[in-house]
């Protein structure tokens, strides 16, 4: 894509809350790096947090949330950690942001909730939304960016000696090991995950771009560019 036409939508970014989703394995990461130092380039005014984390509180969350020595967590009681990092970050950081004009950028918010501990974690979505509405007060997304993988290639890319086949069991372990505590369930959660982004797609389309994380990354920076110039040229 042109630099023009990147101009294009950068210069629509301003005052707007953006959001990387996708499962684990999507590349997702990836995008965000290249994004955020497109918009530097740019000159884009921004914020870019992480969650759950983002604050001193978020991060000490985060650290319960993600370790695996943290064991088993009631599906509930890890929905409501997330929410409480995020209340915090939305507090602390995003709504001052806004006011100021600025872009924020964040790697997952409410949908990786609603996918995480609810389509595939099993709690009600109405109760989700509930304690959401608590948190965010009326701090919602601009628009929702996910990239959409199969929980196959996914689970490749996070584990690719033990998919490869090229590592004994010594080496599939110490692939295991290396995931967080949320990573390391199995396929079929991953499977669930990826049906909780879609669905939240499907219901409000308006907020949500879907993108094929299949593809390779610059074919997958692509569709970002042009996703975002029919969404953000054209309001």
């Amino acid at each position: 894509m042109q630099d023009a036409q990147t101009h294009a939508w950068t210069r629509g970014l301003a005052g707007r809350f953006l959001v990387f989703e996708g499962p684990d394995g999507s590349g997702k990461t990836t995008q965000l790096r290249r994004f955020v130092e497109c918009c530097k380039g740019h000159g884009v005014p921004m914020l870019e947090v992480r969650e759950p984390g983002g604050t001193l509180i978020g991060e000490r969350i985060r650290d319960v949330l993600l370790d695996r020595s943290t064991g088993e967590l009631s599906m509930r009681c890890e929905m409501l950690l997330y929410m409480a990092s995020r209340a915090q970050l939305v507090e602390e950081k995003i709504m001052p942001a806004l006011a100021e004009g600025k872009l924020v950028i964040a790697d997952r918010f409410v949908s990786s909730t609603l996918a995480y501990q609810g389509a595939a974690g099993g709690l009600p979505i109405a109760e989700i939304e509930d304690v959401a509405r608590c948190a965010l007060r009326g701090v919602n997304p601009d628009l929702v960016i996910i990239f959409d993988v199969d929980e196959i290639t996914a689970s490749k890319r996070m584990n690719p000696l033990l998919h490869a086949g090229t590592a004994g069991n010594g080496g599939s372990t110490r692939e295991r090991a290396e995931l967080d505590r949320i990573e390391a369930r199995g396929l079929e959660f991953h499977r669930l995950v990826r049906g909780g982004y879609l669905a939240q797609a499907k219901a409000d389309p308006d907020h949500h771009l879907v993108l094929d994380a299949s593809k390779t990354p610059e074919e997958i920076w692509e569709q970002l560019q042009h996703g975002l110039t029919g969404r953000l040229c054209s309001r």
